[in-house]
């Protein structure tokens, strides 16, 4: 039986402060974007073709205003997703919003008789590159920047076609199976 459904918003949190410093043209230290690097949920992120290392570096050329050399695929979709952020701040925050307020609440008595070996759910969402969600045993993991605001009406945030609380329903629904 599921009795908690936590949103975990710490890594965004952290990025939230990245992109606000460096729109204000603040310097942000290396140590800050290896704390990003070593949140436990950036770890789905981590592969072959991006690690650590290549979030420190993307965020550093970012953060110094310089062209980010050799990149991998991962490395420029992940440079290219917060160079949009910084670009428009308008929209950031509109995504933003929807995903802070998120109160999933509602889904526990939906899931309350659902045969699962946890009795606990945790919705997680990171800055990615180009996974839309990674799943875990009991964590839901969702890349940030797959939120769509519609820009007729910015208070529509959407991923995948799918409101956020549907989108994080159908995705829990999966997790359980």
């Amino acid at each position: 039986m599921i009795d908690t459904i936590t949103v975990n918003l710490d890594t965004i949190e952290m990025m939230l402060f990245f992109w606000q410093s460096v729109a204000e043209r603040q310097k942000v230290a290396d140590s800050f974007m290896w704390e990003v690097a070593e949140k436990e949920d950036m770890k789905y992120l981590y592969g072959d073709n991006f690690s650590k290392e290549s979030i420190r570096k993307v965020l550093s050329a970012i953060s110094n205003r310089e062209v980010l050399n050799n990149p991998t695929k991962e490395e420029s979709r992940f440079w290219n997703y917060n160079m949009w952020m910084l670009e428009d701040l308008e929209n950031m925050n509109n995504m933003v919003g929807p995903v802070k307020k998120l109160n999933l609440d509602y889904l526990k008595e939906k899931l309350k008789n659902s045969e699962t070996d946890f009795n606990k759910i945790e919705v997680a969402f990171i800055p990615g590159h180009v996974d839309e969600y990674y799943t875990d045993e009991n964590k839901l993991v969702i890349n940030f920047f797959k939120l769509v605001v519609d820009f007729m009406d910015p208070t529509n945030v959407t991923i995948d076609g799918k409101t956020i609380k549907a989108y994080v329903e159908e995705k829990v629904d999966e997790l359980l199976k």
